[in-house]
Formats: C-alpha cells, structure tokens, sequence
C-alpha cells in the first residue's frame, strides 16, 4: 500500500493523473494509480517554534472581570424535555433515490449511529422529566465513548486495500455511480475519536450539566469518575469533564479514575480482558456468523448493481458490507461521504439488521457470555444504591480498586462511568430489561417485524443509560429508581420486585435491589465465562446465559 502525506505529494499525484487523462482523451472514466490508497495528516507542525512565553493564559493576564456564578440547574426536574434530533455539524447523508429528510440515513448505522432521542421502549407516555411530584436524588450515568474511527484491520481499511492494488495494476475502470473510486483515497485512522466524536461528549457534559446540575450541591469532596485506559476512552471521559465542569478548570474539579483496559486486568468497564469464551471465535464471536447469513440475503440486488460499475475488482458481499461501514466512518470523521449514496433504504435497513444480529449473538442476550460480563457492573450499582462495599470477588471488579473507598467511593450524588457500545450491550442483558429481548431470538432471512433489539437505540456513539434515584414524594429519603436509555424510559420487565407495568417505568427501590441481588445469584461468572462448551444449536439464548438445561456434559476449563 502506497502512504501519502498530506498536501504537495497528494496534489502532484492528482495533478499528474488529470492530465494523463485529458491528454488521453479517455472516453469512459478510469481511475487513478493512487485510488484507495491511504493519506494521513501531521498536526501540529513538528517544526513550530515555540513562542508560548508571548502568550501569557488568563491567570497570568489577570484582568477577569466580575466572575459571580448562579445557582445549579436542574432542567431534569423543572423544564420541559428538549430531545436531541440532530448530528449537527455533520452533513446528512441520503439514501440512493431517497432524500436525507425522507430516509434519516444517519439512524440505520446500528453501533456506527451517533446518539439520538429514541421515542420509546414501550412506555409511550413517560419521559425522561422527573415525574410530577418526586424528587431527584442522586444520578447513575453510563455512557458510551464518540464517534472514532474504525477499528485496526477494520473492513474499510481492507476495501481500501483491495481498491488500491486493483488500481495500480491493469484493467481498473470505475464508472457510473462508482465513478468517484477512480480518485478516491482513503483518509480515516484507527480507534481514537474523530473531532465529531469529541464534540459528542463534550455536548453530552454540558447536557448532563443542565439536566442533573444541581445534585453538585450535595458533594461534600470532589466526585470521582471512571473510565478505561484506551485513548477514546480517556478523551471521552475528559470532553465529558469539560463540557459538564469548565474547560479551564474540570481538572480541578474532580478525579478522573483511569482502569487499565488489557486482557488480564479485571474492568467492569471492559470486562472481556478477564472472561474467556468471550474471546473464543465460536462463543464470543458467534454473532459474525450469523450477520453473515444475512448479508448474503439483503446485498445481492446491490451486488448486481453495482459490479458492473467497478473493472479490475472482483465485488463480494463483504466488500458491501465494508462500503456501507465507510460510509458511517467518512460521515463521523470527514462530515461527509458518498458511500452512503450508492444504498437503497431498503439496503440500510438491512445494514441495521446486519449489526442487531452480531450483537445480538455477540453481545446481547443470545449471547451465554454475555449476562457474566455485565455482571460486575450490576455488582458495583448495587453496592452504590445500597452504600455496602463489595466483599465477593466472583467476576470482572477489581477488588484493588472497587475494595477502596478512595477509588470507589459510596457516597456520591452522581456516578459517571465511561465504556464501550458492546459493554451497554452486556450490562442491559445482565440488568435483566426483557423488554429489549422481547422479540427473540433473531431469525437470519427476514427483517422480523416490530423487534425490540435495535443497536443504534441501545449502542450508539455517545449512548448512555441513567439511572434516576427518586424519592416520591419528594424527600431526602430515595424510594424509588428507574432508567432512562438514549432519552427513552425502559420497562423494567424481567427483574423481581418491579411493577412492569409502572407507566413511568418507576420501581420501589427496596423491590429493585431484591431484585437485583436475585439475578446476581443467577448468573454463573465462572461457568459463562471458563467453562469448556460449544455454542446451542439452535441457538435460542435470550437471557445472555448458558442454558442450565444443556449444562450436563460441560466442564470448566
């Protein structure tokens, strides 16, 4: 693979290959020897020199002005709910012969989605306002990290790779809508957060600032919040601090607890480093086969269409697939991309489907790993609801840090912890929300109608699930508590002690810990996670654990 740097390089290679063409005299369009070939940036300048002793910071300057702050807001419980609608700045991308008003492109990404207001789990006339007459006490708030780019070996950097050796061999011509391949490179990097996804948690501080401001008052030492080790990570949780505190002082303003994110380290908020079979290619990774099955099905009208657009490239469903992903991932990182235009909607909505199917049978509830691997974390709200430190170390706490009160403390008005989209996914099946599961499990040949497992509503860049203490009536005292996932009350079917039927998805907080300290018992960390099984056939998991009844015959590693 050729790398280019960015400016004159690039523009000698374009300048070149244009007027190769024009002397040619090409009558079809054909493509360019650099096409998929990938160009990176180099900022800040590495030669800079360094002035910063002209430039003084405000503290030095001096000179503030009046500086008297106001009370804490509290929109959560005193204004109506403004919902979030847009990805602003980001372009809206249309589907082929539709437009981005009347098919929102941007809702179809699963995972690769950005957050967006889910209009409901099944409690049409609830809302994420604290209900008429409770007060708000204390706040549990996960959330995922930005919008990055792709993973390393990503499928988009392998298209790009193939697109490239095609192009510098014979035969390449790209044509019709596939025209703009001839010149096309590929400009994306790997794992960390692109400037959309900085924007998205910094957003999403200041949000959370207006909504649950107030309970900043009840902090008598600096909050401590959570994240992992991974670059994304750690820039999410610090745009979240800057934009929830203030961007010249958040580093005063509270701890930032940073969990190493490797295999071997116990992390609730990556807990597949410490468990096994999540890792193992037929367990953990089940859910890829079963997208693919599906892929085969929703792609081949676009196979059909678009090969004959693309000489000296032999098209494949997986190479759909990665073009659909460039299509999220240019969206995220470069506010645009013409990827999205070469799909039906019809084609996106299959794209979703593609990703709800790997979660499901991934990271979701068809997945018997996946319920262990929440459980650590449903461990640590209990403890916080509950004031009671963990003293059983049966999955992925970290009894260094969780056992100190220090690193986890017990006290805390609001709990902020950062993770990933597959972790969401793993705490809401250890949680127990059947509603999500409802419609389960996923058959692999249609689009079954009205499911209940949506990825861009559970896992999407910058989701984030709330946990709301509640005292109703209003008191000092919490009495009750429910959850809020992506601005969307979620039913709180599936766990004993809860009324599902509360139509503002509120539980008796007694009844919730009860019911919580149940389904701990229930699920079996070492078993899920060590022992020597294979994947049910079929597989029609719904709960995130290995059935008990196929547990005969099993073994732990």
């Amino acid at each position: 693979m050729m790398l280019l740097s960015r400016g004159n390089a690039l523009l000698s290679t374009v300048a070149a290959s244009l007027a190769w063409a024009s002397a040619a005299g090409a009558q079809q369009a054909t493509g360019a020897s650099y096409a998929g070939s990938t160009v990176t940036a180099a900022y800040p300048p590495t030669n800079d020199t360094s002035y910063s002793t002209y430039f003084p910071d405000a503290t030095q300057v001096g000179y503030p002005g009046p500086t008297p702050t106001g009370a804490e807001p509290e929109a959560i419980a005193t204004a109506a709910f403004a919902p979030l609608e847009d990805a602003n700045p980001l372009t809206p991308p249309s589907a082929a012969g539709s437009s981005a008003a009347a098919f929102d492109v941007l809702r179809y990404w699963g995972n690769l989605s950005p957050q967006y207001t889910v209009p409901s789990f099944g409690l049409p006339d609830s809302s994420p306002q604290i209900p008429e007459g409770c007060g708000l006490n204390q706040v549990h708030l996960l959330m995922r990290h930005g919008a990055r780019y792709p993973t390393s070996g990503g499928g988009p950097a392998d298209f790009a790779a193939k697109l490239h050796a095609a192009a510098t061999g014979a035969g390449f011509v790209a044509s019709g809508d596939l025209e703009f391949l001839g010149n096309w490179t590929y400009k994306l990097g790997a794992e960390i957060l692109t400037s959309f996804g900085r924007k998205q948690l910094f957003d999403e501080g200041i949000r959370f600032r207006m909504r649950y401001g107030e309970l900043l008052n009840g902090f008598t030492e600096l909050p401590v919040f959570r994240t992992t080790s991974e670059d994304r990570m750690v820039d999410s949780a610090l745009n979240f601090a800057a934009g929830f505190f203030e961007v010249r002082t958040y580093l005063e303003d509270y701890y930032q607890s940073i969990i190493v994110e490797a295999d071997g380290f116990n992390n609730t908020l990556a807990p597949y480093g410490t468990c096994n079979n999540s890792n193992v290619e037929n367990i953990g990774y089940y859910g890829d086969g079963q997208g693919d099955k599906w892929a085969d099905i929703y792609l081949q009208s676009a196979l059909k269409r678009l090969q004959p657009q693309l000489k000296g490239v032999n098209l494949t469903v997986t190479d759909l697939v990665n073009m659909q992903e460039m299509c999220s991932y240019e969206t995220v990182a470069l506010g645009f991309s013409v990827f999205c235009d070469l799909f039906t909607p019809e084609e996106w909505e299959g794209f979703e489907y593609l990703i709800d199917l790997q979660f499901w049978y991934s990271e979701g509830p068809g997945n018997p790993t996946s319920a262990a691997m929440g459980l650590g974390w449903v461990q640590e709200l209990v403890a916080r609801l509950t004031e009671t430190p963990i003293t059983v170390w049966n999955s992925t706490t970290n009894s260094t840090l969780d056992n100190s009160n220090i690193t986890f403390p017990l006290n805390q008005p609001i709990y902020v912890d950062a993770t990933h989209d597959t972790v969401i996914s793993n705490i809401v099946t250890a949680l127990n929300f059947t509603t999500l599961a409802a419609v389960g499990p996923l058959p692999t040949d249609h689009i079954p109608p009205n499911r209940s497992y949506i990825v861009s509503q559970i896992a999407p860049f910058a989701s984030n699930l709330i946990a709301q203490v509640l005292s109703c009536p209003a008191s000092e005292d919490p009495t009750h508590i429910r959850f809020v996932l992506n601005d969307a009350v979620v039913p709180l079917t599936g766990i004993a002690g809860c009324d599902a039927e509360d139509k503002n998805g509120l539980c008796a907080l007694p009844g919730f810990i009860s019911g919580m300290q149940t389904r701990i018992g229930e699920i079996d960390f070492d078993f899920d996670c060590f022992a020597n099984y294979t994947m049910p056939q079929p597989d029609e998991i719904t709960d995130g654990r290995y059935p008990a009844w196929l547990r005969n015959g099993t073994s732990s590693a």
